[in-house]
């Protein structure tokens, strides 16, 4: 077993008062001290100590010690999503169907332990990732860790609560197409990858999962679900040489015996040469939702921190040009945001908002002429200023609670990112020049080939779509989010 500990800069007392003064801080606070004692010092956030563990099996573990309060979280990432999907949904419902019963336990004796002593195990799946995540006081992880190991390892798929919960889930899908706004993001996505596996809805279709069977998600479990296509992060209040000992117990004789297949997803992404509008009828409807985009960046791309900021400009806050156009000077909209979504080996960018049916094309008009400001007046010295003191403001607390941080562990494996991202978080925003923000402008804002996804009453607003791109009309009740 092989352990190795990932140190951080010591904190300073004023460091300490101001990680106390915003709460339970996740991140280590530190002091620049400057020459002139009349400037004020700039903190920064470093990533806490955590350790790497190897256990008897070769499973990756870290472990990172957080002792203000007893409570523990334990993360299980495993490296498959819907771009394994070989039927739509697949891995989202593996990962829901763990809690069904496992290792001859029910799903009523499973939730009854975890809630007599006020825990939980959620399980989920996203496009890169299937997820489980405990919860429970740190008194209670012996308990909670049995029932979280046999979930992981030996769910049983019991087929009459597979039955029920595919029923859940089809109801499910038929209630968010009610929700514009809920399922826009994966129409999106459809237009924008096509047959790419980044354009695998996660929920799947009404469909798909109706034709899923117990013996498909044993298989996807079994090819997937493997110590050596995943990992576990555990923080909280335990001890480190306690912690490594029960988890050696719970999971150290579980070996690989799959060889994992995974895709090459940098293979084939989309090239966008032309502008599209996806065209979503929903007749009912008396407004219309939009997503206005492109391609966007990888999770590891060295920008991201740059472009954070200048999306912050655009779309990223309460107070951005979007929002101050679209919402509080012209009233179209409630809210409008941009942002980009990044992946593994791609990712989308996005401006989103909503509108009366009968404002669609002075709101998607004022939406474009917002975003042609970033190429045409650029971001001024205030305005940028503005925006970094808002995002370094913004970042701590994204990374105070035990379940924050394990999502960060979880994320680094998934994505590929180490230390650096919270060690150089500030120190980037720091260093970000209104030269610099032309530059990131220039790369990385979709400026043409722009493609749109309009939700609404077709009849109402197809003349205004066909101004926009070549249209593709589809039904809201249709299956699926494709053309």
């Amino acid at each position: 077993m092989k352990t190795v500990t990932h140190t951080r800069i010591k904190i300073s007392l004023s460091a300490i008062a101001l990680a106390c003064s915003i709460g339970i801080s996740g991140c280590a606070t530190t002091q620049k001290n400057t020459a002139d004692s009349a400037n004020p010092v700039t903190a920064s956030f470093v990533m806490p100590r955590y350790q790497s563990v190897t256990l008897d099996n070769g499973l990756q573990v870290k472990l990172m010690v957080q002792k203000e309060v007893p409570l523990v979280t334990i993360d299980a990432v495993v490296r498959a999503g819907a771009v394994n999907d070989i039927t739509s949904g697949m891995a989202y419902i593996t990962s829901q169907s763990l809690l069904l019963g496992a290792a001859g336990q029910s799903k009523a004796d499973i939730e009854q332990q975890l809630d007599f002593i006020g825990a939980s195990i959620d399980t989920n799946a996203d496009l890169e990732g299937s997820y489980i995540r405990a919860n429970m006081m740190s008194k209670d992880v012996d308990t909670v860790l049995d029932i979280f190991s046999h979930v992981l390892r030996q769910p049983d798929f019991d087929s009459a609560e597979f039955d029920k919960l595919k029923q859940r889930e089809i109801v499910g899908l038929s209630q968010q197409k009610e929700s514009p706004r809920a399922v826009i993001g994966r129409y999106f996505n459809k237009l924008v990858f096509g047959d790419h596996p980044y354009a695998n809805p996660v929920s799947g279709n009404s469909d798909t999962i109706a034709k899923l069977s117990v013996e498909e998600l044993r298989a996807f479990h079994k090819g997937y679900y493997q110590p050596s296509n995943m990992t576990i992060n555990v923080v909280g209040d335990f001890d480190v040489a306690d912690m490594t000992a029960k988890l050696n117990k719970a999971f150290g004789d579980w070996q690989t015996t799959e060889t994992v297949v995974q895709s090459d997803l940098s293979q084939h992404l989309p090239t966008l040469t032309q502008p599209h509008v996806l065209l979503v009828d929903k007749p009912d409807a008396i407004e219309t939702t939009f997503l206005i985009g492109g391609v966007g960046i990888r999770y590891d791309n060295p920008d991201y921190v740059g472009l954070t900021v200048v999306n912050t400009i655009l779309g990223g806050r309460f107070t951005s040009w979007l929002n101050d156009e679209l919402r509080v000077n012209a009233g179209l909209t409630y809210g409008a945001r941009s942002g980009f979504s990044p992946y593994a080996q791609s990712g989308v960018f996005q401006i989103s908002t909503f509108t009366k049916s009968s404002t669609t094309k002075e709101a998607i008009d004022l939406a474009l002429k917002t975003y042609a400001r970033l190429w045409g007046k650029g971001i001024d010295q205030t305005t940028l200023d503005s925006a970094k003191a808002y995002v370094k403001g913004q970042f701590p607390p994204k990374y105070e609670t035990s379940g924050q941080l394990a999502g960060l562990l979880s994320d680094m494996y998934l994505y590929g990112f180490n230390d650096d991202f919270i060690n150089q978080f500030q120190a980037k925003v720091d260093g970000l020049t209104l030269a610099e923000t032309q530059r990131l402008i220039k790369q990385y804002f979709p400026q043409q080939n722009l493609q749109f996804v309009l939700i609404g009453n077709a009849e109402k607003i197809a003349d205004i779509a066909a101004q926009y791109g070549e249209v593709t009309k589809v039904d809201i009740t249709a299956t699926g989010f494709g053309q």
